[in-house]
């Protein structure tokens, strides 16, 4: 019952040996180096998608610096814009009332020239008022 070391065993210890280089050889390290070839391709796209991941960020990052300028300059402009269109608007203003400043003392000018003339006829108005109302109450031919 016990083992015997005889040829059978040392033949199947051979056997087995060479059956073990063989599958080395065969089977173990073609597989091993497909593994390790696969793995290497996998760490490679993994790289390739860590870089890509922070070129995005780095691309959102200019494109939110970007449109930042943007507002930023937007913003600059529009004031701009404001600011000469309340200095035109002002400018405009001042213009129209000066315009209604000098036609108001073109008016008060002609006015006082109006009382003036008038005034200056005032007596010749009310004594010609006067006859009329002379010649209407007493008659045509009395009043000379």
């Amino acid at each position: 019952m016990f083992l015997k070391i005889d040829a059978t065993l040392i033949v199947q210890v051979v056997n087995f040996v060479l059956f073990i280089v063989f599958l080395n050889i065969v089977f173990l390290r073609p597989v091993g180096a497909a593994i390790a070839k696969r793995r290497a391709y996998i760490d490679g796209l993994a790289r390739d998608i860590e870089a890509a991941e922070a070129d995005v960020r780095s691309a959102r990052g200019a494109a939110e610096e970007r449109r930042a300028a943007a507002r930023r300059e937007a913003e600059a402009t529009v004031a701009k814009a404001r600011a000469g269109a309340q200095n035109e608007a002002a400018e405009v203003v001042a213009g129209f009332q000066q315009r209604a400043t000098g036609i108001v003392e073109e008016a008060h000018r002609q006015v006082g020239t109006e009382i003036t003339a008038a005034r200056a006829d005032e007596d010749a108005i009310v004594d010609s008022i006067a006859r009329t109302l002379l010649e209407r109450a007493i008659g045509p031919g009395v009043v000379a």
